[in-house]
């Protein structure tokens, strides 16, 4: 990708909170220690600070001129719950903990751009630095907005900004609609009668019942969706309680599900549960089905994605797509969504070794190049959003 972006920040000092960020990463909603350190960097560049917005959450407040228009950025602080098999230097020192999503960089990047702004201005009105925790169990917005998130801190639109890897530095995708897909996880419990396994026709074997409705959950999106409707299925775990020669009396099946729309989500519920009962009631036993949503999915609006767009295509041999394909991966901004219009946009981090690793991925690591393009994206979107 051409060209660099030189927003009017110190990118060595940010590096070095990115690569301090990365070495002592926290998960869920202990992320104090990382709060605490952002915090004190917004404070110092002037910022109003809140802190313990949903728990763990932080708000920095900057205002300019006299507009009364209002918008909030959000990136997300928690890391993790697993082991980094990378070699940089700054590698996490907390064994189990990984930043393997960049949610250090978000961070950072966020801190840089408050820094410009506060330091240069450029807009008039208000801009609220979201730094959200537990992202990754998909908790942590709804934490904020039960909070207040809203209410406190008043703002007519929000958006939020996540690496890719495998796309070019420099590079920006987002879309109109739906960008991420909605994550539901199911539990369906089977319930025989254990026995012998040399005399089965004593028992009521819930194995048998639990591997097909395996199989049968392979048809809800084959058959029970439209074929222009998107949607995945996946059995995740299979757990008994039989032995070697002992049928088991009780099965347990999880997995999740993905989609972009609640009519959709409906329908595999709706399918789920009637060919879950359908199958245990064909064979004797008892099944019972818990469904339930983790994540939304992230509907991005019009106005929002075309003011983003443009604030990136403003930069200096940046890549947009605005169009982009819709990515099966969940994101919690999505129940910010559901309060405020906005967008998600997606940010190039490489492809090269671990630049290029997928997230959540343990041999991954954020790009510092992209360090530079986030900030200058953050900053032209607020002056466009909020011009003088």
């Amino acid at each position: 990708m051409s060209g660099m972006p030189k927003p009017q920040v110190d990118l060595q000092a940010l590096e070095s909170l990115r690569h301090a960020l990365h070495r002592a990463p926290e998960t869920g909603f202990e992320v104090q220690e990382t709060a605490a350190a952002l915090a004190e960097r917004l404070r110092s560049a002037g910022l109003t600070v809140t802190t313990g917005v949903g728990g763990s959450g932080v708000v920095a407040t900057l205002r300019s001129g006299h507009g009364t228009g209002a918008i909030g950025l959000r990136a997300d602080m928690d890391a993790l719950p697993i082991t980094e098999h990378t070699d940089c230097v700054y590698r996490s020192t907390i064994e189990g903990k990984f930043h393997g999503c960049g949610h250090d960089g978000h961070a950072t990047i966020l801190v840089g751009a408050a820094q410009a702004l506060a330091a240069e201005g450029g807009f008039d009105g208000t801009v609220h630095f979201v730094f959200q925790p537990d992202e990754e169990n998909g908790c942590g917005a709804q934490a904020m907005i039960d909070d207040g998130l809203f209410e406190r801190f008043p703002m007519d639109a929000i958006f939020g900004l996540h690496n890719l890897p495998g796309m070019p530095v420099g590079a920006f995708a987002t879309r109109t609609g739906a960008f991420t897909a909605f994550e539901e996880i199911f539990t369906i419990e089977v319930k025989g009668r254990g026995g012998h396994a040399s005399s089965p026709q004593h028992a009521i074997d819930p194995l048998v019942v639990g591997s097909e409705i395996v199989l049968a959950l392979q048809t809800i999106v084959s058959r029970a969706l439209s074929p222009g409707d998107f949607g995945v299925v996946s059995a995740t775990e299979f757990v008994t309680d039989g032995a070697r020669n002992i049928l088991p009396g009780n099965v347990t099946i999880r997995g999740d599900t993905r989609g972009y729309d609640d009519a959709v989500s409906a329908a595999i519920e709706q399918r789920m549960r009637a060919l879950v009962e359908g199958i245990a009631a064909a064979h004797g036993a008892h099944a019972t089905l818990r469904y339930e949503r983790e994540f939304e999915p992230t509907v991005n609006t019009a106005t929002e994605v075309r003011a983003a767009a443009a604030a990136a295509r403003a930069i200096a041999g940046a890549a947009v797509d605005d169009a982009h394909t819709p990515m099966s991966f969940s994101e919690d901004f999505a129940r910010f969504l559901r309060h405020r219009p906005g967008c998600f946009m997606l940010l190039g981090n490489g492809s090269d070794g671990a630049h290029g690793a997928p997230l959540h991925n343990p041999r991954y690591d954020f790009n510092d190049a992209a360090l530079p393009w986030g900030i200058e994206y953050w900053t032209r979107l607020v002056r466009s959003r909020l011009a003088p």
